[in-house]
């Protein structure tokens, strides 16, 4: 935040983003400016009194910005501009409809630099955690061309589909996750609850028991004993994995690992490619030239191996190539998406044909992850039944015996 006096002597107050004080000072001076201030902001302190009493009355649903909270904004906005609603009114009236104080406390900011001559994308910029370069540049887009409220719903509809894929994706892991929890926490229980009272009853018998019982019995008494520190191994091993793709090294030998995957390598390469083409689709739709939607796409497709293949793609189409030859020449690209997208530079409709990219490998994904997910359910109940059959029948072996009056040997 920093507070400055212009040339015709008036007090101005601002947020700006700046790699440090120093720079803005220089940026703010190299401008006309007089500099009274300069200090490190946070979002809460963006907002003047007024309006933190103003949101400090809202009650709010979630405290971080979601991605249903980005698609009922833009959704609501567009609506308001269709209806030929002036930008600030619109903010006005989308405001108190915001269930997350994130980006109510972003939008306002945002209501506040419109109000005072600045663009609603300069506005956006200012938050990339909430509005990224996607966002910004389709805002440019549409306020040069005056389509505003057609932008923000692809926009929306961008949003909709991605979490709608995203979604449908996760569902298909979440059943077989559950049943490997509720295996492995079956096991957890019968060894700390259930095994040690069957153990009393066992020593109480004075008898050999069968060879299952007893590997059943070593089993539990070995989680018993080294639960706790296999349980703190495996934290400070994720803490540490954590850390280290946190990092570009280790996210791209991450990433690597991923691709090197039987099936699931392929599935997840498909994933990226279907995000790649829908971004670009929306992009050069809107009428973005094509070097600057690979520049975005290069930052908002959030994966490095991908990120490296556009900014080789970027620097082929510079020199005057051809998208499609310079996606080949990468390899990272299946066949089928190269061969849509040559097809698109050559009649003209790229845009359109990334968007059939983006359908025909969405789809893909999503039928075999319905199809992992009947396949894979099966073999887990059977694999969970067998568990604990094998459990229940080593624990109740010697019980039957002594019933029937036999002697184990």
């Amino acid at each position: 935040m920093y507070e400055v006096i212009d040339k015709d002597g008036n007090k101005k107050t601002d947020v700006l983003d700046a790699a440090s004080e120093e720079v803005l000072v220089n940026k703010l001076q190299g401008e006309g400016y007089f500099v009274i201030s300069v200090r490190l902001s946070k979002e809460k302190d963006v907002l003047p009194k007024a309006v933190k009493k103003e949101e400090a009355s809202l009650r709010f649903a979630h405290e971080k910005c979601k991605i249903e909270d980005l698609l009922a904004f833009s959704r609501q906005l567009a609506t308001l501009l269709e209806a030929g609603i002036t930008m600030l009114r619109s903010l006005d009236v989308v405001l108190p409809q915001i269930q997350s104080r994130q980006l109510y406390l972003a939008v306002k900011v945002v209501h506040d630099q419109i109000e005072q001559g600045s663009s609603f994308s300069a506005a956006l910029a200012k938050y990339p955690k909430i509005f990224n370069q996607f966002w910004v540049s389709l805002a440019q887009v549409g306020e040069a061309s005056g389509t505003m409220p057609m932008i923000l719903n692809r926009l929306a509809e961008h949003v909709e589909k991605d979490q709608a894929f995203r979604s449908a994706v996760v569902s298909a892991m979440i059943y077989p996750a559950i049943l490997c929890f509720v295996c492995v926490g079956a096991v957890i229980f019968f060894a700390l609850v259930v095994g040690p009272k069957f153990e009393a009853v066992f020593a109480s018998m004075h008898t050999q028991l069968p060879l299952m019982t007893r590997c059943l019995l070593s089993t539990f008494d070995f989680i018993k004993h080294y639960i706790l520190l296999f349980l703190g191994l495996a934290v400070a091993a994720f803490i540490a994995a954590k850390s280290y793709v946190s990092t570009y090294a280790g996210r791209r030998q991450l990433e690597q690992l991923i691709y090197k995957l039987p099936v699931f390598g392929e599935i997840t390469r498909l994933i990226i490619v279907e995000r790649f083409a829908a971004q670009m689709s929306i992009l050069t739709e809107s009428g973005v030239p094509i070097l600057y939607s690979l520049e975005i796409t290069e930052k908002v497709v959030d994966n490095i191996t991908c990120g490296l293949v556009v900014a080789q793609v970027r620097g082929a189409v510079r020199e005057g190539k051809g998208m499609a030859d310079a996606l080949t020449a990468a390899g990272f690209f299946p066949v089928m998406a190269v061969q849509m997208i040559r097809v698109g530079e050559e009649t003209g409709e790229l845009g359109k044909m990334l968007k059939h990219v983006a359908q025909y490998y969405q789809t893909n994904v999503e039928n075999f992850m319905k199809r992992f997910g009947t396949i894979i359910e099966p073999f887990l109940l059977v694999f969970m039944a067998g568990v604990i059959g094998t459990i229940v029948i080593s624990i109740f072996l010697p019980l039957f015996k002594l019933g029937q009056g036999a002697h184990f040997h």
